[in-house]
């Protein structure tokens, strides 16, 4: 059995931070890559942010220098910290895991207006 969770969405104004934060039971973090995804209504979902089993990683190009992704091999926890959000960060975040990313949470919205 495996399970994902996602916490720390919100409403932000334009300019605010957020962390997120993905906990996984059933499967072992840093066995695996890790990577935060994001959807919009209307938009297809896109990658945000990735990191692997060695922690390097890699951003989409509107999120870099605002977001830092992270991970707590302990834990089995991953993080993505937000700042000066914008409207266009607005959506639906997924963290996800596993070979082919096959393990998905259920999704925390973060809402910047």
């Amino acid at each position: 059995h495996v399970q994902l969770v996602e916490s720390g969405g919100g409403s932000v104004h334009t300019g605010g931070s957020l962390t997120l934060s993905c906990t996984a039971t059933g499967v072992t973090y840093k066995n695996y890559c890790m990577g935060w995804f994001r959807q919009a209504p209307g938009k297809e979902r896109e990658a945000v942010a990735a990191i692997d089993s060695e922690s390097n990683t890699t951003y989409e190009d509107s999120v870099k220098g605002r977001f830092t992704i992270s991970r707590d091999n302990a834990k089995n926890t991953v993080y993505l910290q937000m700042n000066s959000l914008k409207s266009e960060d607005t959506a639906l975040y997924y963290c996800a895991t596993g070979r082919d990313f096959g393990y998905w949470g259920q999704g925390t919205q973060v809402t910047v207006s």
